[in-house]
């Protein structure tokens, strides 16, 4: 190994970090200059569909858990009635 090595690694070094904050630089002003706008235009029209779908989900919650009152009340109207029958 050399002492100009160390040297060399560095220099690759600080090359690659550059090359990275470039690539991040773009990335950043792409997503500001291509992605936020689009967001803003469509973003009122995704909350109305995400809506929609948390509607649908909580009226699916409340038919479940009204069907379920249902079953739990004649399963306590028979487990009520099971309670009066002498034991054998």
């Amino acid at each position: 190994m050399t002492n100009d090595e160390p040297g060399r690694w560095e220099q690759k070094a600080r090359e690659a970090a550059l090359h990275v904050e470039q690539d991040l630089r773009s990335v950043v002003t792409y997503i500001n200059d291509k992605v936020v706008p689009e967001i803003r235009l469509n973003g009122t029209q995704a909350l109305r569909a995400a809506a929609e779908q948390l509607q649908k989900l909580a009226q699916r919650m409340d038919d479940h858990r009204s069907a379920a009152s249902g079953q739990d009340a004649s399963v306590s109207s028979e487990t009520a009635s099971d309670k009066d029958k002498p034991q054998t």
